[in-house]
């Protein structure tokens, strides 16, 4: 099976995590994790122009097949929600802008396809992700953790759809 580079994003308006993860058929490898954060004296303009250029500087350094994004979740405060849905605009535009595909999972989806229940906590997801990738100690931040999820999380129903669409010997 061919190598698959994804770059993962967890978004948010003062820390959006990012993971970018290799895989080779056998075996998962975290390339590099960590957020990009913004300042909270900035307007929420210079908030969302930071964001992008630095998911733009991640997605000319490590050319990644793909992008994978959590999807919005519903939220009791809907100037958050859309406040979030304008930085998941914002990587979606500097994906379209790479010509990369994005995929969107919930999380629940993810965190079924991480820890095999959807309703699992934030450091279950951290523990997982450290023994998928064999990290030393579970990834920080968590919103770098989490990207880290929805990048492997991709990878796991891309390998799946690979081998649903090769032919069998």
């Amino acid at each position: 099976m061919a190598s698959l580079r994804v770059l993962g994003f967890d978004c948010g308006t003062t820390s959006t995590g990012y993971g970018v993860v290799e895989a080779d058929g056998s075996r998962c490898r975290v390339l590099d994790f960590g957020v990009i954060r913004t300042r909270s004296r900035m307007t929420f303009a210079q908030r969302l122009k930071a964001i992008h250029q630095e998911a733009e500087k991640l997605l000319k350094r490590f050319t990644p097949h793909s992008v994978a994004i959590e999807e919005v979740f519903q939220a009791f405060n809907v100037k958050s929600a859309m406040h979030l849905s304008q930085v998941r605009g914002i990587i979606l535009l500097a994906a379209e802008r790479a010509r990369l595909p994005v995929r969107e999972y919930s999380a629940l989806t993810v965190k079924s396809s991480i820890v095999g229940y959807g309703r699992a906590e934030k450091h279950q997801v951290q523990q997982m992700v450290q023994r998928l990738l064999g990290l030393a100690r579970p990834p920080e931040p968590a919103d770098a953790s989490d990207a880290l999820a929805v990048a492997l999380c991709h990878i796991h129903h891309e390998q799946a759809q690979r081998r649903a669409a090769s032919p069998t010997r």
